[in-house]
């Protein structure tokens, strides 16, 4: 039978192990793998990842190769990340294909993967946390249309050939034309990887092979950069439609040199992906597909309260 003493003693033990005991959430250790670290895109969606990690009370890593050419170092930090056997991967592929042995090991090994900003060829991935690429780039088409009076020649300056988003926004930006404007031919589609300089000089014999070239559609922020900067250089007037946000992109548009862009949701992606995460490790169910909206904006909607939520610096 328990003394006075001997069940005060008890009772203090209990709470100590209680108190040093971790909670179930914070065990949870989720991998993220980004397209790269060099456009302020990938800080903000590290931003919403963090800011989901704090919330949940889970511990999240955020890394990506220095450039998003580098599809064989992303593979390789997404062998690491599974080597460590984290709770949950998040994943944003530069190729939709390179990665699907490595995710069926995740798979083999009961660790849910969850894709980010840009899917895989694979049905792996429980859910993706994404723009609707083909819908924005529509819209891109749209609003290029618009501003070049419904006629002439445009070309595109994307950043790859083998992510979702490259094939995405390419295909959403040339079908939309061919389909609703007959008399807008595009006349080049050329791949700068995301960079600024290539995509700038990409820029340049694009507009020097096309002098009659009426607008460009910079399918990312690094190739929208280098879209603005190459007809800088050049000193062109052409109609420049950017994609992502970022304060070169911001300034451009300020300035006049760019006459607009798509504005994903970067915060929101990066929130999403670790709440998507969570919630596959508690067992719930998640959708094919988690839409983080977009927007187009310019300087009359900039400082709108639902656009400047949505783009960063």
């Amino acid at each position: 039978m328990f003394n006075r003493r001997t069940l005060i003693g008890a009772i203090s033990a209990f709470a100590l192990l209680a108190a040093s005991a971790p909670s179930f959430a914070q065990q949870y250790d989720i991998a993220l793998i980004s397209k790269g670290f060099q456009h302020q895109f990938w800080q903000a969606v590290k931003a919403g990842a963090d800011k989901a990690a704090a919330e949940l009370d889970v511990s999240v890593t955020f890394e990506g190769p220095d450039t998003e050419a580098q599809v064989d170092r992303q593979i390789d930090m997404l062998a690491a990340a599974l080597a460590r056997k984290p709770s949950a991967i998040g994943f944003a592929a530069l190729d939709s294909q390179a990665a699907t042995p490595l995710l069926e090991q995740a798979k083999a090994a009961g660790i849910p993967v969850v894709a980010f900003d840009s899917g895989v060829d694979s049905d792996i991935p429980l859910t993706t946390a994404t723009t609707d690429n083909v819908a924005a780039a529509a819209l891109a088409a749209d609003k290029m249309a618009e501003l070049i009076g419904g006629e002439g020649k445009v070309a595109v300056v994307a950043h790859d050939q083998t992510s979702r988003t490259g094939i995405d926004r390419v295909d959403g930006f040339v079908n939309r034309i061919k389909e609703a404007y007959p008399n807008i031919e595009v006349v080049s589609v050329q791949y700068g990887g995301g960079d600024q300089l290539q995509s700038t000089e990409i820029t340049k014999s694009i507009l020097l092979a096309n002098p009659d070239l009426k607008g460009i559609f910079g399918a990312n922020e690094g190739s929208a950069i280098g879209v603005a900067n190459g007809a800088t250089e050049l000193g062109s007037k052409v109609v420049i439609i950017g994609f992502d946000s970022g304060a070169a992109q911001i300034k451009a548009i300020t300035d006049g040199v760019m006459a607009g862009a798509i504005t994903q949701n970067p915060v929101g992606i990066g929130y999403e992906t670790v709440a998507a995460a969570v919630k596959a490790l508690k067992g719930e169910a998640l959708p094919p597909v988690i839409d983080t909206g977009f927007y187009f904006y310019d300087k009359s909607n900039m400082a709108d309260p639902e656009i400047a939520a949505v783009l960063y610096q």
